[in-house]
């Protein structure tokens, strides 16, 4: 999947309007750049552990999308977003980040806390699709439930899929945190 195919999974998931988003487990780009594309004027801060992978965003600019804020960090821990301080975020992205992740709903409850009320959650997964050790803990769809009530979202709602060349389906999920 390049740029491309990322925005087109996208768009009917992010508001066209400026904001302060995150994208975690961003690895080397590929929906970080989808994203900021989306957000024309905003500010996405790219979060990965991996400083290498990272380090491809760092000299692609795109006119007329978001800034792009590299953030070395492992999401499942507390994390310092430059710039932010105090601040809420508009909004989180995990495209194929959470199903590395064992305990899914501690980890997307404490950086949901971090999100304005009605801000927005995106979630990009695999549906259909064993454990492996490239998605060591699936979230297969009908999880997404129990996964929203448990953090305190609207409930996640498929707003775009496609069959992956790696197997499943891939979907694309949307919720708002509550309060």
């Amino acid at each position: 999947m390049d740029s491309d195919d990322a925005v087109e999974l996208l768009k009917a998931a992010i508001p066209r309007e400026p904001g302060v988003w995150a994208d975690l487990g961003a690895g080397t780009g590929t929906f970080t750049r989808a994203l900021a594309s989306l957000l024309p004027g905003g500010r996405v801060y790219a979060v990965d552990q991996n400083a290498r992978s990272l380090s491809k965003l760092n000299n692609q600019r795109q006119r007329g999308a978001a800034t792009i804020i590299p953030v070395v960090a492992d999401f499942t821990r507390p994390l310092d977003l430059p710039g932010l301080g105090g601040a809420e975020l508009d909004g989180l992205l995990f495209a194929n980040s959470l199903h590395f992740v064992a305990d899914p709903a501690t980890a997307l409850g404490a950086l949901a806390a971090r999100v304005r009320t009605g801000g927005r959650i995106v979630i990009v997964e695999y549906d259909r699709r064993a454990a492996s050790r490239w998605v060591p803990y699936p979230i297969p769809a009908n999880r997404l439930p129990a996964l929203a009530k448990a953090v305190g979202l609207t409930e996640l709602t498929i707003v775009a899929s496609r069959t992956s060349s790696f197997g499943g389906i891939l979907y694309v999920a949307t919720a708002s945190r509550l309060s």
